[in-house]
């Protein structure tokens, strides 16, 4: 089965063809982070509008490097939540457009389960049962993957994500947007321990998680530092940053693997490109006795590919929409109607 699908839920436009859940057959991306880091982060008018003007074009040439034409697509599928409004509602339509134009089925995918199945696509032997930790720019959850269409939530941010802390962090300290990786690299330049940051407990949900804390108090020492005309050592603030988030969300994922009783766990978004919270994910695991999937880096931001395979097992599981279907800013993981 070839799906061609979309993804446009932030600030990348992507189309993809992927056959059969499994095979990425081209995965055209057109990022807009250059133009965005002008203002510190994503502008959603802007977003929209550049996605308006990159799908059409992103689409033929998705299916000109696959090698095949319109009339060898089985199926439409694109991310229609969550994710900023005007943004997604530019995937929804086109694709909307598209599944009509070809008279071919159009399914719908939660962008948060095509993070997810992007270990698909990376690990051909990777079957559900197994814990997902899924920690991305807008969403950070720890989701019980009990088959490919069927998903629980254990553990979840109760405020930012992990990404938007790790961007709101490195423009404090003068980095560019997408914060992620040039605080990695940062990061690497120091052995840390010199900052004393916050570690969230919520009470009564071990699980869950708090970021808004550590956020703040990186926004307060840069503050005081200026103040008084300190210098911080941005090197060591950043790796002791990567450590409380890392801190944060390891024990929690082995914990909740061990609870559920998995053995198996895959990590999934932006988040999971870090160098740091990889390295302790995988010791962690060995430790623990749990075997790991860790996407390719390629596969870790957002992308058309990860939207094509979640969606061939949608449609397995019988789930298509109609030409109504609509675009939505959040949505639980575990919502099944479009």
């Amino acid at each position: 089965m070839i799906i061609l699908a979309f993804e446009s839920t932030c600030d990348e436009t992507a189309v993809a063809v992927v056959r059969d859940g499994r095979t990425v057959l081209s995965d055209a991306i057109l990022s807009q982070a250059d133009m965005h880091a002008l203002y510190g982060g994503v502008v959603p008018e802007i977003a929209s509008r550049k996605h308006v003007e990159a799908i059409a074009g992103l689409a033929d040439q998705a299916l000109a490097e696959a090698g095949i034409t319109k009339k060898d697509v089985d199926a439409v599928a694109v991310s229609y939540a969550p994710g900023l409004i005007g943004a997604v509602l530019v995937g929804v339509s086109f694709a909307k457009s598209v599944a009509y134009a070809l008279h071919v089925p159009l399914i719908p995918v939660h962008h948060i389960r095509g993070h997810i199945a992007a270990n698909y696509l990376a690990f051909p032997d990777l079957q559900p049962p197994f814990l997902a930790l899924a920690i991305s720019g807008g969403n950070t959850l720890i989701v019980d993957v009990k088959d490919y269409t069927d998903m629980e939530i254990l553990g979840s941010t109760r405020d930012d994500a992990a990404g938007e802390c790790f961007d709101k962090a490195a423009r404090v300290l003068g980095l560019p947007y997408p914060g992620g990786k040039p605080m990695d690299q940062l990061a690497q330049q120091s052995q840390g321990g010199k900052y004393d940051l916050p570690r969230a407990h919520v009470s009564g949900c071990e699980l869950d998680m708090s970021f808004s804390g550590l956020k703040t108090a990186v926004v307060n020492l840069a503050h005081n530092a200026q103040q008084k005309g300190e210098e911080l050592d941005a090197a060591a603030l950043a790796h002791d940053f990567t450590r409380a988030v890392s801190d944060e969300l390891v024990p929690r994922a082995i914990a909740a693997a061990k609870q559920s009783g998995h053995t198996v766990m895959a990590a999934a978004g932006g988040v999971a490109a870090n160098s740091m919270i990889r390295a302790d994910l995988e010791e962690a695991c060995r430790r623990e006795g749990i075997m790991l999937y860790l996407p390719p880096l390629k596969l870790c931001g957002d992308n058309g590919a990860m939207i094509g395979s979640q969606a061939y097992y949608e449609y397995l599981a019988g789930k298509t929409a109609a030409l109504d279907l609509n675009a939505y800013a959040t949505m639980d993981l575990s919502e099944t109607d479009a």
